[in-house]
């Protein structure tokens, strides 16, 4: 059974930063891509970044470019969002998901989310 499983989400002023953590089992985590995506109330679910099985980025949201980084540890079966300059519109919950090898917009396996709260 897969089990995907966010953490390190919470408050931080604007201007901060947070790294969001993301452990898949049930897996082969090597040969997975893997996702962020977030949603903020009243809106619709967005991808964030994705990194896919041998490494390569995918950005879905500009917005993020040049302040969040996504990276992958395959010896931990973990995935890594480093968010940087944090704004209030990067609040939201932060979802990880893993597609087989190549990033998707609608990947199969989901976590329940971490909450981020970026306050003003």
């Amino acid at each position: 059974q897969v089990q995907v499983v966010e953490s390190g989400g919470g408050l931080v002023q604007a201007g901060g930063s947070l790294r969001l953590s993301c452990t898949a089992s049930g897996l082969t985590f090597e040969r997975y891509a893997m996702g962020w995506f977030r949603q903020a109330p009243g809106k619709e679910r967005e991808g964030v970044l994705c990194i896919s099985w041998s490494g390569g980025t995918t950005y879905y949201a500009d917005s993020v470019k040049g302040r969040f980084t996504i990276s992958r540890d395959n010896a931990k079966n973990t995935l890594y969002l480093q968010m940087n300059s944090l704004k209030p519109e990067d609040t939201a919950m932060y979802y990880c998901a893993a597609e087989y090898r190549y990033c998707s917009v609608s990947p199969n396996y989901w976590g329940r989310g971490t909450q981020v709260t970026v306050s003003s």
